[in-house]
């Protein structure tokens, strides 16, 4: 019975995140449908808006990177079954997302706006490449076990779960972070880009700047090639790496 229900708590927080997902995209992309959209209408004055919007995003990025952290782990093992932790960080990520998505403030203000069809059409698919690009990139290092599902399904069977082995497939070997270079692509294309829209994209992209380098610390903790694999692979613009050494021979030459 304690299977099960785990495995049910799993697959009901994966259900979560996923519905989460689909509405960051209609949240991000201004769907009129919804009630609340990223670069609506003001409701507040700016610097009460602004400081919402700063202390949503704060909340987010703190709960995100805070259960990351190995050392958090162990101390919430004590708490979660370990087969539910994962599932139990996805949970909480999406509950933190829809914090952000139900209080979030718009702030006014425009910085450019695209009128011509095709260049609308042209952010546009920016835009959904960016989020096709996301969710390609989890099922490339293992969907299920990033989201929880595997950890779940193995403690069902009564498996024991397995580290999966380091690997760099298809994208991940021209750059390190695939699934982040989707977010920027999300996050900025826009063809009318608010002021509201660049705190959002703006913050959002220095926490994953520097979500990285926590990121890789512990990579290079779990799977010691990771290091040779850093040295070897840009972060996120292809081919910066081979630029740099390049540059590097050549001052090194002169």
């Amino acid at each position: 019975m304690k299977r099960l229900a785990i495995f049910l708590y799993g697959v009901g927080s994966y259900a979560v995140f996923f519905a989460t997902f689909l509405y960051a995209i209609a949240f991000v992309g201004n769907c009129p449908l919804l009630p609340r959209t990223l670069d609506g209408a003001p409701q507040l004055p700016t610097l009460q808006a602004l400081t919402i919007d700063i202390l949503l995003l704060a909340a987010f990025a703190v709960q995100h990177s805070l259960m990351a952290r190995p050392v958090f782990k162990r101390w919430w093992l004590g708490l979660v079954p370990e087969a539910a932790e994962r599932s139990t960080y996805v949970l909480f990520s999406s509950l933190a997302l829809i914090l952000l998505f139900s209080y979030w403030q718009p702030i006014g203000g425009v910085l450019w706006a695209v009128e011509n069809s095709v260049g609308r059409g042209l952010f546009y698919a920016a835009f959904a490449f960016g989020w096709l690009l996301v969710l390609y990139s989890t099922f490339l290092i293992n969907h299920f076990d990033l989201f929880g599902l595997r950890q779940v399904w193995l403690q069902l069977l009564g498996k024991p779960y397995t580290v999966l082995p380091f690997k760099t497939p298809a994208l991940y070997r021209i750059v390190r972070h695939p699934l982040y270079v989707g977010w920027f692509f999300a996050f900025w294309a826009t063809p009318e880009m608010s002021m509201t829209h660049v705190l959002f994209a703006l913050m959002i992209t220095v926490y994953i700047l520097s979500a990285i380098q926590l990121e890789e610390r512990d990579l290079c903790e779990v799977h010691p090639e990771y290091e040779a694999y850093r040295r070897e692979v840009p972060m996120l613009i292809p081919g910066f790496n081979r630029r740099r050494r390049a540059q590097a021979d050549d001052e090194a030459a002169a």
